[in-house]
């Protein structure tokens, strides 16, 4: 029991991986099984008195890893692109209130006008909430989407474009969230790696599986070990710049959120120990 504990050491869960419960049933749950890191997705914070939120994670003694998500910038409208500064400064309240380090950022786009001009606004975007992050001392982390998203839930589709991001705006408070499932495709990803690691770019690190075939986008995430990444090479690269924070299980998926959710999270714990 003991080398699973230690085994578990670096293993964070999102909520989202759990979905159907609530904040208090997942912090419950995993610290049971022996997970002692959570990233929040901001879903679960609906209806709670953040104090209340805080209070839950302490008594169990629970390591807020990140906020999820911020972002969402680009807009023909720029109603819309102001209302997304709001909610992102809301955002950062949030995190502050709970203790979250860090927010990541699903970046945003819109079909209705050039790749280019979405990646400038999400640049604004951020550096327009930027301060509020500095004063709160919250880091933000672009968060790069595979290309299948590039149209309209991120502009920014490559370690690459991440990294040149988080480089011109030249903040230690804006860096990149790497997702394999985002990633894992790309013959530049062990470079891009090591030169947003060695930049000091490396917030995050997000695990889980490409199935074969995949039948939705956004809905059909894998286990570790059921697909098709080489989760533990990409793994190993991210430790070889350093980088010594948790990996962090997001899975999304409609199947395994039809499932008894405690019988998924010892399949979770699992998949982690054997494939990544």
């Amino acid at each position: 029991m003991a080398s699973v504990i230690k085994g578990l050491s670096k293993l964070c869960i999102h909520t989202q991986t759990t979905k159907p419960w609530s904040l208090q049933e997942c912090v419950t749950n995993y610290s049971k099984a022996g997970v002692k890191a959570i990233t929040i997705w901001r879903n679960v914070l609906e209806g709670i008195n953040l104090n209340e939120a805080k209070k839950i994670l302490d008594d169990a003694d629970m390591k807020v890893v990140s906020l999820c998500r911020g972002g969402f910038f680009p807009s023909v409208d720029s109603k819309r692109r102001n209302e997304a500064i709001d909610d992102n400064l809301l955002a950062i309240e949030q995190a502050a209130a709970i203790g979250a380090p860090l927010i990541v950022l699903v970046c945003g786009s819109d079909s209705r006008q050039p790749l280019e001009t979405s990646r400038e606004q999400i640049k604004e975007g951020i550096l327009k909430i930027l301060p509020a992050a500095e004063a709160a001392g919250v880091k933000l982390a672009i968060e790069p989407l595979h290309p299948m998203y590039a149209a309209d839930r991120s502009a920014v589709n490559t370690l690459q474009q991440a990294t040149d991001m988080a480089d011109e705006i030249g903040s230690p408070f804006v860096g990149v969230a790497l997702d394999v499932y985002h990633l894992w495709w790309d013959n530049n990803l062990e470079r891009e790696i090591k030169r947003c690691g060695h930049n000091g770019h490396l917030f995050a690190f997000h695990i889980c599986d490409w199935k074969v075939p995949t039948t939705d986008m956004l809905l059909d995430r894998g286990m570790m070990g059921e697909g098709c990444v080489n989760i533990r090479q990409i793994r190993g690269w991210v430790e070889d710049t350093g980088f010594t924070g948790f990996n962090e299980v997001e899975i999304f998926s409609s199947t395994y959120w039809e499932q008894d959710q405690e019988q998924l999270l010892h399949k979770v714990i699992n998949a982690y120990l054997h494939h990544s």
